[in-house]
Order: structure tokens, then sequence, then C-alpha cells
């Protein structure tokens, strides 16, 4: 009877035990990492949920919520990005019973586009193409009724030109699901590797982060909320833009310095969710990711920065996703996943 108790307790520990340096935008390499792919994941804010069913996309963000529902599922997903770069995945899941073990393999790509190179003196010399892929091996196991454990094994690969950079990284995950009380808490550690070659001597870092989720699912209503806490590992995320122009006091002449209160520093950490569940074949998504809203947002016509939102369908034997973010005026991104089962596939002949 103590094993859910312990549980509980090595979620937070998770996001302690490692020693590896806060890493922000601008402080790292393969931002590929970051990028939330999933339709369901986009729609619920960017950030990886604890959601604990047969959704094999959310598995691939945290091992530990991959589970046997999953086994012999195949998602693909495909996101067209801001100015014509092309993301995507394709993933298979696997059981392995006699281990009781769920196994996942995935391969992520960013498409930059192809572009044209150009000598000292402008001269067009031909074109050249540039992406980013990652190679990823899962595996989750339940510890009990109520636990379960994951890590991810990545192989990340860059490559500009005849330029290329390389690299490894592995997650770790925990959750905690009670489904008396409707209560799933995910915890994850990301990207904690190195990188083995650059594009340059200078040594760079990959972009660590320590995440926490809860969702909570009423029991008689239709709606799952969630909350999840980006990078535990640093608390202040506030961003200074460089280029922005003082503001003088009229008064005393004075610069006017924006002060950021520790309300606002929290509040860069928190993402928001929610799922309203129309029975099993359909669900409606949203999120509010505040921290994006304050970085992408224009002044002048903020508009909708920060929000997304999104739907979940199951059509026949296919489980469809589509999620629209909204970073500001001028950007927004439109993804698609589709996952299907072929478990159901062998049922239903």
């Amino acid at each position: 009877m103590q094993r859910p108790r312990r549980a509980l307790f090595l979620l937070p520990a998770l996001l302690l035990v490692s020693a590896v340096p806060a890493q922000l935008g601008g402080k790292a390499v393969f931002r590929v990492l970051d990028i939330p792919s999933s339709a369901r994941i986009s729609a619920l804010g960017g950030s990886p949920v604890a959601v604990y069913d047969n959704d094999l996309n959310l598995g691939l963000f945290n091992p530990a919520l991959l589970n046997a529902d999953m086994a012999r599922q195949a998602a693909l997903s495909y996101m067209p990005y801001v100015d014509k770069i092309n993301i995507g995945y394709a993933s298979y899941a696997h059981q392995f019973d006699s281990v009781g073990v769920t196994m996942s393999g995935s391969v992520q790509y960013v498409d930059y586009g192809t572009f044209t190179r150009r000598d000292e003196t402008g001269q067009d010399q031909g074109t050249f193409s540039a992406g980013e892929y990652v190679i990823q091996v899962g595996a989750g196991h339940a510890v009990d009724s109520v636990f379960s454990v994951g890590a991810n094994l990545k192989f990340i690969t860059s490559n500009l030109d005849s330029y290329k950079a390389n690299g490894f990284a592995v997650d770790i995950g925990g959750v905690f699901v009670k489904r008396a009380l409707g209560l799933t808490v995910a915890a994850t550690l990301r990207n904690i590797g190195v990188v083995t070659s650059g594009y340059t001597e200078t040594k760079e870092k990959l972009p660590f982060q320590a995440q926490l989720a809860a969702t909570y699912k009423f029991r008689h209503a239709p709606f799952r909320l969630g909350l999840s806490i980006d990078n535990l590992q640093e608390w202040d995320l506030t961003y200074e833009d460089p280029n922005k122009k003082a503001q003088i006091d009229p008064t005393t002449g004075e610069p006017i310095v924006d002060k950021v209160t520790t309300a606002d520093r929290a509040l860069l950490h928190i993402v928001p969710n929610a799922e309203i569940l129309f029975g099993k074949n359909f669900m409606l998504r949203f999120g509010y990711n505040y921290r994006r809203r304050q970085e992408l947002r224009v002044d002048a016509k903020p508009g909708l920065s920060g929000f997304s939102l999104g739907i979940g369908l199951k059509v026949s034997r296919l489980h469809l996703s589509y999620s629209y973010a909204q970073f500001n005026p001028a950007g927004a991104s439109n993804t698609i996943s589709i996952a299907v089962r072929f478990a159901e596939w062998k049922k239903a002949s």
C-alpha cells in the first residue's frame, strides 16, 4: 500500500536530480527539440500535457505516457511553420508483453527550405538546403497501477549546406495516474545530453528543460482541465528586447523602467489548457501560453497571440487532430496529426 505514496514523492524528485544548467532561447542549439509538432499538444498551449490515454503523440514527448493501449499504433504529423518552414514526424509503437514495456520509434524533421548560394560579389552560385532531424527511441513501463516511468534516447543532426552538427539527448519522465480522482500528474526532464559536433568550435548546449503538468477530469462533466509548468530549472524568464528604445519620464527626465513583478515571473512558466469531451469521437481543445504572448505579440495589435485551439476527431479507425496557434498578426501555425491503431483494424476484420 505504500507504493503510490512513493510514486507521488518521485514525481517532483525527478525535477531535482539534474545538474544541467538552464538553457533558453538564444543560449542553446537544436531548437527543433522544443517545437510542439503534435497537433494535440500545440492546441493545448505547446507544452507537454499529463493525459494518460491511447494517443501515441503524447508519449513521444513524455515517454512515461507510453502504454499498452498504444500498441501497434502509427502516427503522422505535419505543420507548415513560419515563413515556409515545414515540420513533421512519423512514429510507431509496439508492446512487449513479456517485459511489460511499450516502445516507440520516431523520426522528426524540420525542412528550412532551399536557399540561393552567392559568392562575395553577389553572383548566383546555385542553391543549397538546410534542415534538422531527430531519430528517437522511447520506452515506457508501468511500475504499478498508478505510477509509470519512461525514457527517450535521441540522436539529433542538423545540416546547413555542407556543414553539419550532431548531438545526443535523453528524456526522463514519470507519471502518476489516479483514475478514481480523475487526476494525472506528469514530470519530465527533457533534452539531457551533449552536442558532439557543432558548426563552430564554441561549446554549445542542448535546450534542457524541466516540466511538470497536471490534469483533472471531472467525473460527471465532459471537461478535462490542465496546467503545464515549463522551465522549472530557471525562475526568471523575462526577456529584454535589445532593440527597444528607452522611454523617458517627461517630468523627471529619467528612463522609465518596466517593473516585472513576482506574479509576472510566475505566469511566464504556466500554460493552462482544457479539453471538452463530446464522447469518445470528438473533442475541443484550448490553450493559453502567457510567455508566448508577452514575447511575440505586437503591442499595437496583440490579437490572439498566445492563444491556441484545436479539435480531435475519430473517423472510422483514424484519429485526426488539428490545431491553430497564433504567434502574432504575422505568424501562426496549423498542425495536423493522424494516428491509426492496426490492432483496431484487426478486430474489425
